[in-house]
């Protein structure tokens, strides 16, 4: 009879570990990384489709740089898609006298060719030059906007944050004003780009990168959130600026520094905008070990990325360790009293669980708002339906302009 129970044990370990095993290999099948081909592939579809991170690059610039990528190193990838981006950088130069109009779109060219170099994040010496190219020709783009964008920089623990700040012209007085906070992989130069459509609305703009992205001062912890409160308080400094009515904006990771200064900045700010924001299961093990590895909705290295940005972190159990402190109910931050929000999505997001926008929805003091699509993965976009330019033109702009009490849309510009 104990032999028989023995055995009957024995039988129930060897299924528990089969199917943990079985289960194991069905998490590393999901985790898998796009392969070289595979990325190709998907990029070039995502830019006939103008989706991210290929938004606005032309199809064939794409097909001429993964020409030259033979490996998945970083710097192949980053010489290959500068080389393209040269030329245009080259022909914009030359031309800014004789055809302004034409060179400014090299440089936009160039510049967005430059970012891909980079992208996600500059992980390589090659990358980091593909970077700062893409500085250098988004700025020189910049030279051409009129009213002009203002670089920034607001001295920080002993370094600088750099930010870029664009505000309407001819403003009467004192101008409402978005701080807007790239995600992880995003960057301030795109943000000033989209933001430049709120200038007619009498309302400005400041972009910074988030913490660890960038030329952010400082990586991502529970308390770089300061790096924020250091660029509230240099709004205080500027007149053209009304105290009154700032709003914060943050896009992906973007928005949860957007979430939590709505909490702890509170009585600075006016609104909080944020699209697809983490709270709370995003930074847990399971949800982090799941999806984040070879995430498909992202186009590769999601997991690296992250783990790039992060204080004191350096390999994958050092992630697991550090993770869980940034989680805002880990923080004990939800349920305090909040600024006025809108929280965007979408339902089918594979990036940031739809549970976290819901928690944040539902904790609080005051009614919030929210747009959330059915059919729609991160940030809420849907391919042909709702594209990130959609959701920024038709739903984040109009609400800030009403909750900062904006005049309507008049030439200011």
């Amino acid at each position: 009879m104990n032999f028989r129970r023995g055995l009957h044990r024995i039988g129930s370990l060897l299924s528990t570990i089969l199917f943990a095993l079985a289960f194991a290999s069905a998490a590393m099948a999901r985790q898998k990384e796009r392969t070289l081909d595979e990325i190709k592939t998907e990029a070039i579809k995502r830019a006939e489709n103008g989706m991210y991170p290929l938004i606005g690059l032309d199809p064939a610039d794409v097909r001429e740089a993964f020409a030259s990528i033979k490996t998945t190193d970083k710097d192949e990838w980053a010489a290959a898609f500068m080389a393209v981006a040269d030329r245009y950088m080259a022909e914009a130069t030359s031309l800014e006298k004789s055809d302004p109009a034409k060179a400014n779109a090299d440089y936009i060219r160039a510049w967005r060719i430059y970012s891909f170099g980079r992208w996600p994040v500059p992980a390589s010496p090659g990358k980091q030059r593909a970077y700062a190219n893409a500085i250098e020709a988004f700025r020189a783009h910049a030279r051409f906007w009129d009213p002009p964008l203002e670089i920034v920089r607001i001295p920080f623990e002993g370094s600088e944050i750099v930010g870029y700040l664009r505000l309407p012209k001819n403003a009467p007085g004192p101008v409402p004003l978005v701080l807007a906070i790239s995600g992880l992989d995003s960057r301030k130069e795109d943000l000033s780009e989209n933001f430049s459509a709120i200038l007619p609305y009498g309302v400005g703009f400041l972009a910074v990168d988030g913490p660890g992205t960038g030329q952010a001062p400082i990586k991502v912890s529970p308390t770089a959130d300061r790096m924020f409160s250091r660029v509230l308080d240099y709004l205080q400094t500027r007149p053209e600026v009304d105290k009154t009515r700032i709003a914060v904006h943050g896009v992906s990771w973007g928005a949860y520094w957007g979430t939590k200064l709505a909490i702890v900045e509170r009585a600075r700010l006016k609104a909080a905008s944020v699209q697809s924001p983490p709270a709370h299961l995003f930074f847990q093990k399971d949800y982090m070990l799941n999806s984040m590895f070879g995430n498909r909705e992202y186009l590769f290295d999601h997991a690296p990325a992250f783990m790039s940005i992060i204080e004191g972190v350096s390999n994958v159990d050092d992630m697991v360790a550090r993770f869980p402190k940034l989680s805002l109910v880990e923080q004990q931050l939800l349920g305090k009293p909040t600024a006025p929000m809108l929280i965007i999505g979408g339902v089918l997001d594979t990036q940031v669980p739809i549970s976290d926008l819901y928690l944040i929805l539902s904790s609080g003091d005051v009614p919030k708002e929210a747009w959330i699509n059915p059919q729609g993965g991160h940030l809420g976009r849907q391919v042909k339906v709702w594209p990130d330019p959609v959701i920024f033109r038709q739903v984040i702009i109009p609400w800030l302009v009403r909750k900062l009490e904006a005049g309507s849309k008049e030439a200011t510009m």
